[in-house]
């Protein structure tokens, strides 16, 4: 009998998280605190401008206080660190977002590491990162696209422990973390990518198999181990012009035993797990950091 491949609905668990997050916003601001959210913009990238008309909407949507710093292009890193050390100090916001990409006069891990580990809504700061590698106990943020993909498997009910995962991906942003979720869930994961020989060989022995790397298509249905789960965090464009992802998505049916389609996938995932994170952050927010020499650390 053929297989029938099931596709992950980003979209409704993004729908169940959003109303969880709305229902908490609403329990805190009955307690006097009003979640909130910063999003810094520097220049007039057309696609970040988009993420960031979506996150504002969102977070208003949900109740919280939300403000959008929109900057020129020729905003200097002086002029943006002073931004920062504002909304660090601004008991009002929770969480603080600068968009990627930043001018090649700002000094990208700079920023990362100047916002306040409390208020690291995305959880790129290393001192979080750190804490996500080690499975540090206690409460921090983690990468918004992972762990909403974590989310997602936990809807559908595919438990990592003890299966195989690859992740064709090594960013900051998708593919270290979730290679470290993954491994803190107990999988065996392998962190492959542009460089790694046999790649497809590599891709073949995945049960859970997440593509992160921008690349059209880049994996196709004879890539994928039948019954595999299969997750396309790509956002690419066809030659027609057409949204489509990483992974071939009709050639991968009958062979993935789950997979996310594109559109309608992770997106939804990661702006309702950044909502999710920044309500977070408010509730933890009565935990106290000191800045030494302009580095955020737990006082001993």
């Amino acid at each position: 009998m053929a297989r029938v491949t099931k596709i992950i609905d980003g979209k409704a668990v993004a729908k169940q998280v959003n109303e969880a997050t709305a229902k908490q916003v609403a329990e805190l601001v009955a307690q006097g605190v009003q979640p909130g959210i910063a999003v810094i913009i520097v220049g007039e990238d057309p696609a970040s401008q988009i993420y960031v008309r979506n996150k504002n909407r969102k977070a208003t949507k949900l109740g919280m206080h939300s403000i959008v710093r929109q900057l020129p292009a020729t905003t200097t890193q002086e002029e943006l660190l002073a931004i920062i050390a504002e909304y660090n100090a601004d008991d009002q916001i929770h969480g603080i977002l600068v968009q990627s990409p930043l001018p090649k006069q700002i000094n990208e891990p700079l920023i990362t590491m100047a916002i306040d580990p409390q208020k690291d809504v995305d959880g790129f700061h290393p001192a979080n990162v750190g804490k996500l590698v080690t499975n540090f106990p206690g409460h921090y943020p983690v990468a918004n696209t992972p762990r909403g993909i974590m989310t997602m498997l936990k809807a559908y009910d595919v438990n990592p422990a003890g299966k195989t995962a690859v992740v064709i991906g090594r960013s900051t942003i998708v593919g270290k973390p979730m290679a470290a979720l993954l491994t803190n869930a107990n999988a065996t994961v392998t962190v492959a990518h542009s460089r790694t020989r046999h790649l497809k060989d590599v891709a073949k022995t995945a049960d859970i198999l997440v593509v992160a790397t921008g690349i059209t298509h880049l994996i196709s249905g004879e890539d994928i181990k039948p019954g595999a789960t299969v997750i396309d965090v790509g956002m690419d464009r066809d030659e027609n012009g057409k949204l489509t992802g990483d992974v071939d998505f009709d050639s991968a049916q009958g062979i993935a035993g789950l997979i996310t389609p594109v559109p309608g996938g992770v997106g939804p995932m990661t702006i309702a797990t950044l909502m999710q994170t920044t309500v977070e952050l408010a509730k933890w927010s009565d935990r106290k950091w000191v800045t030494v020499n302009n580095i955020w650390q737990f006082p001993h």
